[in-house]
């Protein structure tokens, strides 16, 4: 058995790019960066150091989404990570990326924090502020001791 799995979070390093296959299927690229604390041997100090890691997104839930993101965009993912090779001008190049499953926008578009912002899962589109269903609590026993 294999586990391919990644959770990240940060920030946008650009705006996304939504474009579309030959046959319509929307894919949204986008960027995001993701510091690692390391401790400078020479100072003693703690640094960020960033990692840029390329993220690709598919279907209607990245068209969707597409219009809440922009560079600086605070976001948590969840997906998996995908490898990929091509040649270029003769050379052989590659780069893993990571395929998003899940969405979550972490601050609002004026830059504040993520009330009211969506939270984009597989396969359906639901706002974070929903109501949640009236329960009838007659039906419970009071004497249940937790």
């Amino acid at each position: 058995m294999s586990i391919n799995k990644v959770v990240i979070s940060g920030n946008l390093t650009r705006d996304p790019e939504l474009r579309q296959t030959a046959n319509g299927f929307p894919v949204l690229g986008f960027g995001v960066a993701v510091n690692d604390r390391r401790k400078n041997q020479q100072t003693g100090e703690w640094e960020d150091y960033p990692n840029f890691i390329d993220c690709t997104m598919f279907g209607a839930r990245a068209e969707s989404i597409s219009r809440f993101l922009s560079k600086g965009s605070k976001v948590a993912i969840e997906g998996k990570l995908r490898w990929s090779q091509w040649e270029r001008d003769g050379q052989k190049r590659s780069k893993i990326e990571v395929v998003v499953d899940e969405i979550e926008l972490m601050t609002s578009r004026d830059g504040g924090g993520n009330a009211g912002m969506p939270r984009m899962a597989a396969p359906a589109y639901a706002p974070a502020a929903m109501a949640a269903p009236a329960v009838d609590t007659s039906v419970y026993d009071a004497d249940i001791p937790f």
